[in-house]
């Protein structure tokens, strides 16, 4: 009897693990594929012969042809959306784990609303790229360690209440509703040559984007913490209650989780915008198709959350060539009706 339930474990663990692969390899695929998608299409369609010749030239340096140079800009928005995406996604997860809440997302807590008071500020006072950049990074962190600072208590204790994260997420909600009474002030007083670019920046925009080495090195270190504290966090969501006497350090593992979430967040918003429903939809689409399984949920969401963005800023600089809609637009236009879907399949259950 023994020896039958222990094959049918083995059994159980080869076939997950196979399935696992499966999903993950398709999802690598799909995300190649997306950037090449992303690389061809715009106002000047790209046909695939060019592509590969320009590609060449890109990879030694030397981008010669105008196919080439359009080629380059079009890979390193690529990228930075991929990156964007994948670390929205991975945030909302974190948050939403956290908080044990499906309704998180990576900008309830209000960090989002740092970076905008900070990026705004800077626009408004002046308007050098990488100070706008720095400013939006350093206002999100800001926001971060005051929210860190009020709710305390809450990351320290483990998940005993029948209500867990609410001190922090209440303390979120008031200082996101001061963050946007900040940004409204901001707005009415801006001058109107600089009014539209603080817009698009607040509905998220990855156009003035760069490709940097620095969000890909903060999402390589989130995604490693969060895969070897997957069996954690899957007690944590599943079994609140058991899971210090499991032996699990759950307010160091809410700590963890709410500075990795806050990173990963102040490194978008400060990039690209408050791009939103990336991290709201694509965690709930990953987990309805995979299961709530966090070794599977993690990765599977990350690489689901780049291809999302690389497709939907395709569709956002395409649709109304050579006009280019904000990214955000996309997302929410997007993700309202993905949702409402994904609650009515819920609730059918």
């Amino acid at each position: 009897m023994k020896n039958t339930s222990r094959a049918s474990t083995q059994t159980s663990s080869a076939h997950d693990s196979q399935r696992a692969l499966v999903t993950l390899g398709s999802l690598i695929l799909c995300a190649v594929l997306s950037l090449i998608f992303a690389s061809a299409m715009g106002s000047v369609a790209l046909p695939f012969s060019d592509l590969l010749h320009a590609f060449g030239e890109v990879l030694g340096g030397h981008p010669s042809s105008m196919t080439a140079t359009l080629l380059e800009l079009r890979l390193e928005r690529a990228l930075s959306g991929f990156v964007t995406g994948a670390m929205l996604s991975l945030a909302g997860v974190m948050m939403q784990a956290l908080l044990r809440n499906p309704l998180a997302d990576p900008y309830v807590l209000g960090v989002s609303g740092g970076a905008a008071v900070g990026a705004l500020a800077a626009m408004l006072f002046c308007s050098v790229a990488w100070m706008i950049d720095l400013a939006a990074f350093a206002g999100a962190i800001t926001v971060a360690f005051l929210l860190f600072g009020l709710a305390y208590r809450d990351l320290r204790s483990g998940i005993s209440s029948s209500y867990p994260g609410q001190l922090l997420l209440l303390t979120g909600v008031i200082v996101a509703s001061g963050c946007g009474a900040l940004v409204t002030l901001m707005l009415t007083i801006a001058p109107d040559g600089r009014l539209r670019s603080m817009v698009f920046w607040l509905m998220g925009d990855l156009s003035g984007a760069q490709l940097r080495w620095l969000p890909w090195l903060v999402l390589g270190a989130a995604i490693i913490f969060a895969l070897r504290k997957a069996r954690h966090i899957n007690v944590m969501v599943l079994h609140a209650e058991v899971a210090a006497t499991l032996g699990i350090e759950v307010g160091s593992l809410k700590k963890s989780l709410f500075f990795c979430s806050a990173l990963l967040t102040a490194c978008t918003v400060s990039s690209a915008g408050a791009i939103g429903f990336v991290g709201l939809i694509v965690p709930h689409a990953c987990r309805f198709a995979l299961g709530p399984d966090h070794r599977l949920l993690l990765p599977s969401a990350t690489l689901a959350g780049g291809i999302f963005l690389v497709l939907a800023d395709t569709l956002a600089r395409s649709i109304l060539a050579p006009q280019q809609l904000p990214v955000g637009v996309i997302t929410a236009l997007i993700g309202v009706p993905a949702f409402l879907i994904q609650l009515h399949h819920i609730r059918k259950k």
